[in-house]
């Protein structure tokens, strides 16, 4: 199904779907930004209406705080989020926000992981791409897969 205003990036993980949920979520320090930046924190309230925050650091220190909100949880399997809205769903402004949705679906020995964001208009999806979705998104999703193997070798 194709989704206007949607930019996604999807990988193979070498991992069962419980497994790729547990990197995603107890293990999100270690993947969620792409290298040289860093994840200080991430702190999700697993349910709707739950904080979705993330804090992230430049390789000079620089902090970047994302504030968001859970939308849906299907654990093991999907996680909505959206900074249009914080804790609790109270709005906040803001020109880059979207929908992102987190799925992990059996796919043979492993896992099909795909991050998808949806964006209300064409103008906030082709700013986003343009601002390196792919690359940094596909990055954050190749050291995804690198912890999920690992956890999944038991190392």
């Amino acid at each position: 199904m194709s989704v206007p205003h949607e930019l996604s990036v999807t990988r193979f993980i070498a991992a069962g779907p419980e497994t790729g949920w547990t990197a995603f979520i107890d293990h999100a320090t270690e993947w969620f930004t792409p290298r040289p930046w860093s994840t200080v924190s991430v702190d999700y309230g697993l349910a709707p209406g739950g904080r979705a925050d993330v804090v992230m650091q430049s390789p000079e220190g620089e902090q970047h705080a994302y504030r968001g909100v859970v939308l849906l949880v299907e654990p093991g399997r999907r996680l909505v989020t959206t900074g249009a809205m914080t804790e609790g769903f109270v709005p906040q402004p803001g020109d880059m926000n979207f929908v992102r949705i987190d799925t992990f679906e059996p796919e043979g020995d492993g896992t099909r992981y795909t991050a998808r964001a949806r964006h209300w208009d064409e103008a906030a999806a082709a700013k986003h791409a343009e601002m390196g979705f792919e690359p940094g998104w596909g990055a954050a999703a190749d050291q995804l897969a690198e912890v999920a193997e690992r956890l999944e070798r038991g190392s």
